[in-house]
């Protein structure tokens, strides 16, 4: 199995989309914009926020009914669990980080306009479910953050140091597997 033309547009658009959240929300967290300046600003992030949840429901839910391709170079059982487990991991944040900051302004009693197209309808406030998933998006957010930097340095790691098509069969589609580089080796001599 390769990643045929919708999965590899799907994983790009939603790497940029998520990236591009993670670090819009540090910089709306950590930036040390002051209160009116920050406003308008968190408009924008839920309103991204709310298309990044629809588009990244499809992208999960074509993961998931696609399957997982096989990896391109062998690994220690240990490493394939990881990167199954990461891989688990970014489709978990991409529907839990949207989710949680929808959740968090709707059950504070306010509406989520998306770009005045929708909007979401604020609810009585519930305070626990605005604790939960303030705390969620928050600590949800810094572990997608430390899985996205782990998944682009294992890319990397593939691709520089071991030599396989993990990360060209991402771009090119290519399957590039281990196999087929050690014939080609194989052939060369």
């Amino acid at each position: 199995m390769h990643y045929d033309f919708i999965s590899r547009l799907n994983h790009w658009i939603i790497a940029i989309a998520m990236i591009g959240m993670l670090l819009f929300g540090l910089y709306l967290a950590y930036g040390g914009l002051e209160r009116e300046a920050r406003g308008p600003l968190i408009g924008i992030h839920r309103s991204i926020g709310v298309l990044v949840l629809i588009y990244g429901t499809w992208r999960v839910i074509w993961r998931v009914v696609q399957g997982f391709p096989d990896p391109v170079a062998q690994m220690s059982p240990l490493q394939h669990r990881l990167s199954k487990g990461a891989h688990w991991g970014l489709l978990a944040g991409i529907l839990i980080m949207p989710l949680s900051g929808i959740g968090f302004t709707v059950f504070r009693g306010r509406d989520v306009d998306v770009f005045g197209m929708f909007s979401i309808p604020g609810v009585a406030e519930v305070p626990w479910i605005v604790s939960l998933c303030s705390a969620l998006h928050h600590y949800v957010g810094l572990g997608f953050c430390a899985i996205v930097v782990l998944h682009i340095a294992a890319a990397f790691k593939h691709h520089l140091v071991d030599g396989d098509a993990t990360l060209t069969r991402m771009i090119s589609g290519r399957p590039g597997l281990a196999s087929d580089r050690v014939s080609m080796s194989a052939d060369k001599q």
